[in-house]
């Protein structure tokens, strides 16, 4: 290293060398070691840049060290450019200010406050009737495969363990009986689903091989009928038995299903109400390509984000395999998306092998990997799927040591907030530093039950009136920092 003065080195500065980093997408931070503006999405690095082939983003980060405000910068960042966000289930909540402040659609689901039918077929079923033809068959079929890959996922969340490939079969035919007889425009719900598994008509006892016996059908659909009073009479049944309180508008410019009233100690609810947000929502997604294909409505693209990612993945031996059939094709769909979790210790809990290296996969079919803060043993660990160097462990395992105990504290931020690597492949990481503004510190503050009362109800009627401001579309200039309504403070 040589050192100069500005006398002596003002030819060489700015040097003339280019420092790299990429400028496709959303401006994320700057470059920690360059501090060149890094910008990037999986959309638009799988687009325009062409530097993914899989548009999608798999971040891990311990608690507390941005996960989530990036994130909120990519949806807002995607949302200008006319990409639809969807957050699929926001559990604390992270987005729902963000997304009213976008003027997109907010639906709740908890007990007592909104429940959705998982037999409903939605969007899909609604397009594929109005587009008709081979092209609405299709899609039938693939709204009676989603549903059906609901209801095995909610069984599933019951036993602890996966349903048959036996019990699959009934659950199919009952659900095809149930709509071949159900008027168009109508719905059926679990309760009618459980009716059709107690009479047993001739088309479903066929599949169980009952040869007329009473007895060989009862014991074929018996355990299948237990565990389906299960979720009607247990703690699933009030969420997901009732009619949909509130469907996802297709024509929305972003969507949250908000699922943060929903007990921390309701482990099964929550996955529950997860993996049916991911459903319904992607489900959605189908049905507006559909429409595009048909030349029935312009084409959109979508940016999902399942955030929690770890909640589910728990709820139950053998749900991976639901969470991987419901999320594999993104792709294809048309829709980037962004999966949150902490750490790969995640998918270590899973208690089967083969959910293990389905978890893995996760990270493995990511066109983009970012991580935060993550300990030397994690790192160590993710680097046996993702492949990071030496330095680059170092590099990110230091940024979770914290600083020295002489520090007073007032104003400090937890190590490593705000700093992440991101990871494409065998290119070189790039470390960046988020930097948010005011507008989107009061939008996206998940620290808000640490505040002293007083001053949360505060924060709360800043944060109203700069959604009504961002609404209106009524913002002062960037540089005046006196006409904003909101005063960022510490916060």
């Amino acid at each position: 290293m040589w050192r100069a003065t500005t006398v002596q080195a003002c030819g060489l500065w700015p040097f003339a060398s280019g420092s790299g980093a990429p400028m496709t997408g959303v401006p994320l931070g700057q470059h920690i070691s360059t501090g060149a503006t890094v910008c990037g999405d999986p959309l638009n690095w799988f687009t325009r840049a062409r530097y993914i082939s899989n548009p999608s983003l798999f971040m891990l980060g311990m608690p507390g060290l941005g996960k989530s405000t990036l994130i909120n910068r990519m949806l807002i960042g995607l949302a200008a450019q006319g990409v639809v966000p969807l957050v699929l289930g926001d559990l604390k909540p992270d987005y729902v200010d963000t997304v009213r402040a976008l003027g997109g659609q907010v639906i709740s689901i908890a007990r007592g406050v909104g429940g959705l039918n998982v037999l409903d077929p939605g969007a899909m079923g609604a397009v594929a009737a109005k587009i008709g033809g081979a092209a609405g068959q299709v899609l039938a079929a693939e709204t009676h495969g989603r549903v059906l890959n609901m209801v095995a996922a909610l069984l599933t969340i019951v036993r602890g363990r996966p349903i048959s490939d036996h019990e699959q079969s009934v659950l199919s035919a009952c659900l095809r009986h149930l709509r071949e007889r159900t008027p168009q425009g109508h719905t059926f719900r679990l309760p009618q689903l459980l009716s059709v598994l107690e009479e047993g008509p001739p088309d479903v006892r066929q599949v169980t091989l009952d040869r007329g016996q009473e007895s060989r059908y009862r014991d074929a659909v018996d355990p299948l009928h237990r565990s389906l009073l299960g979720i009607l009479d247990g703690p699933l049944g009030d969420t997901f038995a009732a009619e949909t309180s509130t469907h996802v508008d297709p024509d929305a410019t972003a969507v949250c299903i908000d699922i943060s009233r929903i007990g921390e100690a309701d482990s099964q609810l929550t996955a529950a109400a997860m993996l049916a947000a991911w459903s319904d929502g992607l489900g959605t997604v189908a049905a507006s390509h559909a429409l595009a294909d048909a030349g029935l409505a312009p084409r959109r693209w979508f940016f999902t984000v399942l955030d929690e990612l770890w909640r589910p993945l728990r709820a139950a031996s053998g749900i991976v395999d639901r969470i991987d059939a419901l999320t594999r094709l993104n792709r294809s769909l048309g829709l980037a998306d962004a999966k949150i979790t902490h750490t790969l210790k995640d998918a270590e809990a899973l208690g089967v092998e083969a959910d293990k290296a389905k978890a893995r996969g996760f990270v493995e079919r990511a066109g983009m990997v970012a991580c935060a803060g993550l300990p030397r043993t994690e790192m160590e660990e993710l680097a046996r799927v993702v492949g990071l160097t030496r330095r680059e462990i170092e590099l990110v395992s230091s940024w979770s040591s914290p600083p020295g105990w002489a520090q007073e504290g007032g104003n400090e931020e937890p190590p490593g907030r705000g700093r992440f690597l991101i990871k494409v492949g065998g290119r070189p990481g790039i470390p960046i530093q988020v930097a948010i503004t005011s507008t989107e510190r009061h939008l996206h503050d998940t620290n808000t039950r640490w505040i002293a009362n007083g001053e949360a109800e505060q924060l709360m009627a800043e944060r109203a009136a700069l959604m009504r401001t961002v609404t209106a579309g009524d913002l002062p200039e960037i540089g005046d920092r006196d006409s904003w309504p909101l005063n960022p403070g510490y916060r």
